[in-house]
């Protein structure tokens, strides 16, 4: 059966897929999710995008975006009703240092036990680097962009969740009290709580 919607291939734990469906759920665009098994990827999925990660967006044009920034894009670009889109000069050099080297510590951090040619320890330090970063942000500002919630946060904030998650309570009595509070704010927001409602694994 064709989808009049666009189709969205996520899963509901991936950052990159979480930030695609707050810029998607705040947008108000009605999209089909179909939640994918890492382990077991829907040939539907892989026929679009072979790349074989989430999330994917297949709009009703055919057209694919793989990407979870263009998917963000894409959706902030068909409404964006609190100025998501009007953030500081800065915010994609803080995006690209999100994805680049703090994504790579983190991974190592949280999987430390496959990565044994340094302890947990050096990874979370460098990982820390980009939290004091973000630290002196929320210190002068209530979001990383400013004084309202903006595209750079939501593009943050799921890595971010991730990394407190390795060790919550070093995290929570951490140096990152700003971080902390940001954190705990956004993670009882309506729009967070709604895209991570639990959906069955998609089936053709």
């Amino acid at each position: 059966m064709t989808s009049f919607l666009p189709i969205l291939y996520s899963f509901r734990r991936c950052p990159y897929a979480i930030r695609a469906r707050l810029a998607i759920a705040y947008s108000g665009i009605p999209v089909e999710i179909r939640e994918v098994q890492l382990k077991q990827k829907p040939e539907q999925m892989l026929a679009i995008s072979p790349k074989g990660t989430v999330p994917v967006l297949q709009l009703p044009d055919g057209k694919i975006i793989e990407e979870s920034l263009g998917i963000m894009h894409w959706a902030l670009a068909q409404h964006d009703p609190d100025n998501w889109l009007d953030v500081g000069e800065d915010s994609e050099k803080l995006i690209q240092w999100n994805d680049g080297d703090f994504k790579y510590y983190l991974d190592r951090y949280k999987y430390a036990d496959r990565h044994p040619e340094f302890p947990e320890s050096v990874y979370r330090s460098q990982a820390e680097i980009f939290l004091a970063e973000l630290e002196t942000k929320l210190s002068q500002n209530r979001y990383l962009g400013g004084s309202h919630f903006s595209k750079l946060d939501a593009a943050i904030f799921p890595f971010i969740r991730q990394f407190a998650a390795v060790d919550n309570p070093w995290f929570i009595s951490s140096e990152y009290q700003y971080l902390n509070n940001w954190l705990n704010r956004l993670l009882v927001s309506a729009l967070f709580v709604s895209v991570m409602v639990k959906y069955p694994v998609w089936n053709a």
